[in-house]
């Protein structure tokens, strides 16, 4: 069996799978070729032993790159997407070719990415009520028609659930939760003083509820360190939130070593108004650290509350505060939380255990007549 994935980014969540998945489906016996947005990104795979090929795609109109899917995809009995301009652009070059189409959906627009499994979130701010009409009317349906070329894997089902909502058809979407490495023995925690070490890795936008962790920081009774790993529109603003809270917080920006990062961390926080299934908390839990998350998309199918980590509501500082200060004044309660998470994570989301559902998967759509 021959699978080509195809991905346009540079950097981020879906990358960040896709290097956990591709060396292991290859490692499985599958012929594996990874179609990426720049040499730099293909010689990444290439270093885990994943052939791999530069084909550049920059934007939606990019039609000369487009056309370079053309050739690559040749043979492929699965072309497997990862991203909304691979999706384009692939998926057509793919059936095209008679192969088998695939397409990860990540998760959805920021506007309305708060409405999955949370039916009355509310708007962001500034959006526009012609935004919104778009991506519910035009959007949506652009992707439940495009999934009709073939079948989309999303990573939760509160995912899932929301596509089936909005006109998706049953038969074309599946569940495949990511997979993550666990660190060899649990979190070797560095702790800085008294304070408790909060972090958060996560894009530095509305819908990550940053704002919210800021908030609890300051409503907190015990001393935290607050540090923030990732970029955004919001850096700015979420920097002067925390000077005016007189909060120790540090702003690192995009960082590669998030894993070995972790490790100097108590407790990481997931403060999301929205999210799909964070891999900031598959990592976490990966490492042997607690978890504080929200309530919202498939957060809840990671983290077990009182037994993994803890959940609360989104967008409810006081709440947040109140979690924190207890994992503050209980060592052994994070000990316990965090050991916890990291044996689910070793059952349920290991990258051997995401692999092999989705060979599973190729192996199934290439025997069928669909």
């Amino acid at each position: 069996m021959r699978v080509v994935y195809v991905s346009t980014i540079e950097r981020g969540g879906p990358i960040t799978h896709l290097r956990q998945l591709a060396p292991r489906v290859a490692e499985a016996g599958v012929d594996v070729l990874v179609l990426c947005g720049s040499e730099v990104v293909a010689g990444s795979f290439r270093d885990l032993g994943v052939k791999a090929e530069a084909v550049p795609m920059t934007h939606k109109l990019d039609l000369p790159g487009a056309a370079a899917l053309w050739p690559r995809v040749e043979g492929a009995d699965v072309v497997h997407t990862q991203d909304r301009r691979a999706g384009l652009f692939g998926r057509v070059a793919g059936r095209l070719r008679r192969a088998r189409v695939v397409h990860t959906l990540h998760g959805m627009p920021e506007e309305i990415a708060a409405r999955i499994g949370r039916d009355d979130a509310p708007d962001p701010p500034g959006v526009s009520r012609a935004r919104l009409e778009w991506l519910l009317h035009g959007y949506l349906p652009i992707e439940a028609g495009l999934a009709r070329l073939g079948h989309v894997v999303a990573p939760s089902q509160a995912m899932v659930d929301f596509m089936l909502a909005h006109g998706f058809p049953a038969s074309r979407v599946h569940v495949v939760p990511y997979g993550v490495e666990a660190a060899p023995n649990g979190a070797a925690v560095e702790r800085g003083g008294d304070a408790l070490v909060t972090g958060v890795a996560a894009n530095l936008e509305y819908w990550k509820g940053i704002d919210v962790l800021i908030d609890a920081a300051r409503l907190a009774r015990a001393p935290l360190r607050l540090e923030v790993y990732g970029q955004g529109s919001l850096r700015e603003e979420l920097e002067r939130q925390a000077r005016q809270a007189g909060l120790d917080a540090r702003f690192h920006g995009f960082v590669s070593d998030l894993r070995e990062r972790l490790f100097a961390l108590d407790v990481l926080v997931q403060p999301s108004r929205a999210d799909n299934l964070p891999l900031a908390v598959l990592e976490a839990m990966a490492a042997g650290l607690p978890v504080v998350g929200t309530r919202v998309g498939g957060i809840p199918e990671l983290v077990v509350d009182g037994e993994t980590g803890v959940l609360v509501e989104p967008d409810d500082p006081p709440a947040l505060a109140a979690a924190l200060d207890a994992l503050a004044d209980d060592p052994e309660l994070r000990t316990k939380l965090g050991r916890a998470g990291r044996a689910r994570g070793l059952e349920h989301f290991s990258p051997e255990k995401g692999a092999r559902r989705m060979v599973a998967f190729y192996e199934e759509l290439c025997a069928s007549s669909t």
